[in-house]
């Protein structure tokens, strides 16, 4: 970080803390506390140092400055911050109370030692020894089987590479996520769910316990069948995630329907292909959203996709605030006329299902205009609530919030990791851009906290907020794009320098491949381990794997045995998109993804782009090709369009979006035609894709570079821009 580091913090004087902030008689204790930090610790142990000073000396209180100032000095000379976790914290972990009481049995006597310096060992025994591991992890989610599985994965079957998890299987997820477990803490009178909406932060959080939601899920079941929904249905949901809409999620899977997920964000075009491409028979959403006092339309934007019988909520739980069609129904008329199926504490019989039934169709951009279409089975909750389970130590008691949509996978992720693991799901309905959101926080005593690089760069710019106690956060998790250290280390000063755990895997998966971990050493911006049962390689410009020991930087391919991951699309050829022309290991075809990554010494890994024409903005993953549709027809001057994703500098951090335009002529002298187009292509994104894209720059070229077969070269155009430091 320019400015900072030009001394090691051996070097550092009471000038320098006052520059950093510090008025000059708190200046001149911080700097005699920290010559006793120095001592205890021993000069250039870095790592005990840090620790000394992060845990003992700095506090949110403090300007940022001052972190950056300790940070920046004390690593001078490290590209990376490397601090592992205290052993006491470790051996609490699920995963470490498992190594203490089991790791012998399960690793060895010689390769187990103690749960933070085995896990590496116990990563690859989850990897040979998947079946192992699931049984374990199965135990630790509330998990009710109406017929229990064969076996836990047949790999026989050669079209299938991922396998056949749990054949012969029966149940219902939703069920299971409403059914109490008291063996892992779970039960009835547990909070299920905490929730405040905008405008109420004088107010407690309201919450629902289990057996509370349970009930509201049962009897919208019921009105579901009342309405003459059956079986395999696809019921689509289109409104932020609130209170109502995790019933309505819980409750279309209980009655054996899907979810189809849409973004409350999209625009009608981008709605009605999601309804097309998934045939929803029907549509959940409300009448506006209100952010900020004001009232942003979407039940609108639906009736622009022409879509199917709708059931419109109220967005202020009164009445719904605009006309309806004659064939939708209100949130109340729809229980009104379920009601003859639904006596008072009724609970609704779940359908019961073969385990490869989907549950929920999500989407994701690919290198074509239309999204794909990606159908989660029973098997991909599951494997949400383990990776949380085992990286992040969710269980019973915590508070568990991550501002997400049902449209991202992240949403469907959270309900699935909370309700099976007895975990309290914590929900704002609001922004979560400002200081209310961080006052939700604060009065849930959320303990894990999600977020998406974007929103934590806002938070830090505008320091919203500031003198908010997050102590109760004992981790926070990123996703989505790639992260700057500065800002994380911004957030965790937050929280008392409480680890950041970074993931990165896609809606095919289900869930991640890339992770941090509570039992490793974390480092800003960085990951610190494959998810636990996930293998990948990282491959060379010619497709050949790097030796799993090298620093390198290549695309990632993934070892396809994975629970919960896709076996099928429904608009593309699964094998064709994931498989084909992918390299094969000891017979094994591996599976594509599309990003790249760099791994760095220590064993870590740092997201470096994708390797395709997708890009991530603001954490949602959109194709090159659906931006320039959309800016190739915004003015008449504009011959093409080139979207190309460049990171926000050297510190890491979301991407920026810059739009490459090539012109059919001159135009008109007097203008500053790059920024005349950059509103231009801004407002029609806006209008015709997803409001919250931004373009940062517009750059004219009189060509694009091109493959031999005429495809526009965007990894030329990107490190052209590069050098040209855009």
């Amino acid at each position: 970080m320019e400015g900072f580091g030009a001394k090691s913090v051996e070097e550092l004087d009471v000038g320098d803390l006052e520059s950093a902030g510090l008025e000059p008689s708190e200046a001149l204790h911080f700097y005699q506390e920290l010559q006793v930090a120095l001592q205890r610790a021993g000069f250039g142990k870095l790592e005990s140092i840090w620790r000394l000073v992060s845990q003992s000396l700095l506090t949110p209180r403090h300007p940022h400055a001052l972190h950056q100032l300790m940070y920046y000095s004390i690593y001078k000379n490290w590209d990376e911050l490397q601090c592992g976790p205290p052993p006491e914290i470790a051996r609490s972990t699920s995963i470490g109370q498992l190594l203490e009481a089991r790791g012998n049995e399960l690793l060895g006597n010689k390769a187990h030692v103690d749960p933070i310096a085995s896990f590496t060992n116990f990563y690859k025994f989850s990897v040979q020894h998947p079946e192992i591991f699931w049984s374990i992890a199965f135990e630790k989610l509330s998990l009710h089987f109406s017929v229990e599985p064969k076996q836990m994965v047949d790999s026989s079957d050669s079209s299938r590479p991922a396998g056949k998890w749990l054949p012969g299987a029966v149940l219902n997820v939703a069920h299971c996520c409403l059914l109490p477990k008291p063996s892992i803490g779970k039960t009835d009178d547990r909070i299920a769910i905490k929730w405040r909406d905008e405008g109420g932060d004088d107010l407690p959080p309201s919450t629902m316990k289990l057996w509370e939601l349970r009930h509201h899920v049962s009897r919208v079941a019921f009105s579901l069948q009342a309405a003459g929904f059956q079986r395999g249905d696809r019921i689509a949901i289109d409104m932020p995630m609130h209170i109502h809409a995790v019933i309505i999620y819980l409750a279309i899977i209980l009655a054996g329907c899907v979810v189809v997920s849409i973004a409350d964000s999209f625009v009608s075009s981008e709605i009605a292909a999601r309804l097309a491409i998934s045939k929803a028979k029907g549509i959940f959403t409300q009448d506006v959203i209100v952010r900020g006092g004001k009232a942003i339309p979407l039940y609108s934007r639906v009736l622009g996709a022409k879509p199917p019988k709708a059931v419109v909520l109220p967005s202020d739980g009164k009445s719904v605030r605009v006309p309806i069609r004659n064939q939708d129904v209100s949130w109340e008329e729809f229980f009104a006329n379920g009601n003859g199926t639904n006596r008072s504490g009724d609970e609704f019989p779940a359908v019961q299902l073969p385990v490869e039934s989907w549950t929920n169709i999500l989407f994701s951009s690919g290198t074509t205009a239309e999204p794909k279409a990606i159908p989660w089975n029973q098997t991909t909750p599951m494997r949400c609530a383990a990776d949380s389970w085992a990286h992040f130590d969710l269980q019973a008691g915590d508070i568990y919030c991550w501002p997400t949509n049902l449209g991202w996978m992240v949403g469907p992720y959270i309900i699935s990791a909370c309700l099976l693991s007895g975990a309290t799901m914590a929900l704002y309905n609001g922004s979560p851009l400002g200081r209310s959101f961080g006052r939700f926080v604060q009065d849930a005593r959320v303990t894990i906290l999600g977020t998406v690089p974007s929103m934590v760069k806002t938070w830090k710019k505008v320091n919203c907020m500031d003198s908010l106690d997050w102590s109760s956060i004992r981790s926070f998790g990123t996703t989505g794009e790639a992260s700057s250290i500065d800002d994380d280390l911004w957030l965790s000063a937050r929280a008392w320098y409480k680890p950041i755990l970074e993931c990165c895997g896609g809606t095919e998966l289900g869930s991640a491949f890339l992770h941090g971990s509570l039992l490793q050493p974390q480092a800003f911006a960085a990951f610190s381990t494959p998810s636990l049962t996930a293998a990948f390689v990282l491959l060379d410009d010619s497709g050949r794997p790097y030796p799993d020991d090298q620093p390198c930087s290549g695309e990632i391919a993934l070892f396809p045995k994975l629970l919960g991951a896709s076996y099928t699309l429904l608009n593309a050829d699964h094998h064709k998109v994931y498989f084909e022309g992918m390299p094969v290991i000891n017979g094994i075809q591996l599976r594509r993804h599309g990003d790249v990554f760099e791994r760095i010494a220590g064993g870590f890994y740092k997201a470096k782009g994708r390797a395709d024409d997708t890009m991530n903005l603001g954490g949602i993953k959109v194709s090159s090709v659906e931006i320039e549709r959309v800016c190739n027809t915004a003015h008449s001057s504009v011959l093409e369009t080139a979207a190309i994703a460049m990171p926000q500098g050297k510190g890491g951090g979301p991407d920026n979006l810059i739009v490459a335009a090539v012109l059919k002529g001159a135009l008109p002298p007097g203008e500053n035609h790059p920024e005349m187009l950059k509103r231009i292509f801004l407002k029609a994104l806006h209008d015709n894709l997803n409001p919250l894209f931004k373009v940062h720059a517009v750059v004219l070229r009189p060509e694009f570079p091109r493959t031999a077969s005429n495809k526009i070269m965007r990894r030329v155009l990107r490190a052209q821009m590069a050098r040209s430091k855009l």
